[in-house]
């Protein structure tokens, strides 16, 4: 957590503003590489403040796992920006900002004192990233919609979970709030990108980021296969190569996957060679994903009699690709992420002793640090609007 080397982006100074995760997660991402993040909240704070996990599982909207995990590293104020006075205060840290940040919906924008063009026009040296879901073009541009909007607009739940032979089913979005957190990362990204074009020509420049757009350039080849054969992708249907499933462990599950013809005859060996592996059912891997089910069956007592570790290491010594199902507390106890000091222990006031997931890249001549607690409400207003 403490380096004397210079952090990559500690001449930057950011201004957040917003509610929610994608535009706090961009802002984190800079801040954990050593930006100077300012994070503007309502009078009565982040709605992430409100969700939990809690310690003791009591509400408090100091203690939040979710707003700690995406404030650390970063300074709060408190401002109104439906009122003058807010947006007064807000002005006087946009004079001195590299890049501002937020998530206000483009319908809201005006009256918050956030319209980029108005906004690039005052500040013409300041690169402004606006996060909707939508866009502010298009005939969506003024629809409200959140997280879970953006995974049915996308097109992700519509072919989630994949090759699901339960057609009763609806389509499923990604556990936790994946579509906003991928917004963030790619804000992250093209902020930094306008960055370095400011510090060529001088000028800044506005980005408006659509969250469903940014999730349908995720989806795979789903597009492709329609733009090239006409082919409207489904999450129903079966795995044409197996064998491919998950597994009980005696301790856990794993993935089995062993496609391959080689892959193949390495696992019937490490099985024992059982008669049923012969079986003209099983005898290419194409037979095998037409016959999942009761390969499963005919392995699961086998597959039943190890502990999860034994065997992806014994996989691996034949060179069979299975893996571990990871539960959250086989992640915090892994030894190659614990090597890796991936997880990071700091000190929440409020709440303790924390340990959190960490930068999952390393640099060679510089350093990210977790070097402040995420902010109590309105914790640094004397500090930053008395000096900025």
């Amino acid at each position: 957590m403490e380096s004397n080397s210079p952090s990559p982006l500690g001449a930057l100074r950011v201004i957040e503003c917003g509610q929610g995760i994608s535009a706090a997660f961009s802002a984190k991402l800079l801040a954990d590489l050593g930006a100077e993040v300012i994070k503007v909240e309502p009078p009565q704070g982040d709605l992430t403040r409100l969700r939990g996990p809690f310690p003791e599982d009591k509400a408090d909207p100091e203690k939040s796992g979710l707003f700690t995990y995406l404030n650390v590293n970063k300074r709060g104020v408190v401002a109104d920006l439906t009122k003058p006075d807010g947006r007064e205060a807000l002005s006087r840290l946009l004079e001195r900002a590299d890049i501002l940040i937020h998530n206000v919906a483009p319908s809201a924008r005006a009256g918050q004192g956030l319209e980029s063009v108005a906004l690039s026009a005052h500040y013409p040296r300041l690169v402004i990233a606006a996060i909707s879901i939508f866009g502010e073009s298009g005939p969506y541009a003024n629809y409200h919609g959140c997280e879970l909007t953006a995974a049915n607009a996308s097109g992700w739940a519509f072919v989630s979970p994949g090759a699901s032979p339960h057609s009763e089913l609806p389509p499923l979005r990604c556990f936790g709030d994946q579509c906003d957190f991928q917004a963030g990362v790619h804000t992250a990204t093209v902020v930094l990108a306008a960055y370095l074009h400011r510090l060529k020509s001088g000028q800044g420049q506005t980005i408006d980021v659509s969250e469903r757009e940014v999730v349908t350039g995720l989806i795979e080849n789903n597009l492709v296969y329609y733009t090239y054969a006409g082919r409207v992708a489904s999450r129903l249907g079966n795995r044409v190569i197996g064998p491919w499933f998950i597994a009980d462990c005696a301790d856990g599950q794993i993935f089995v996957i062993a496609v391959e013809e080689n892959q193949w005859q390495r696992l019937v060996q490490l099985m024992g060679n059982p008669e049923w592996a012969s079986d003209d059912l099983f005898r290419d891997r194409l037979s095998r994903a037409q016959n999942n089910d009761a390969l499963k069956a005919l392995m699961s007592e086998w597959i039943a009699s190890w502990k999860v570790q034994d065997l992806y290491r014994a996989a691996q010594e034949h060179r069979i690709p299975f893996a571990p199902i990871n539960t959250m507390r086989s992640l915090y106890e892994s030894e190659h992420l614990r090597e890796r000091q991936f997880f990071v222990e700091f000190e929440q006031p409020g709440i303790g002793r924390l340990k959190l997931a960490g930068m999952p890249s390393r640099y060679g001549n510089s350093y990210w640090a977790i070097r402040r607690p995420a902010p109590r409400l309105g914790e640094h207003n004397p500090e930053v609007f008395g000096s900025a």
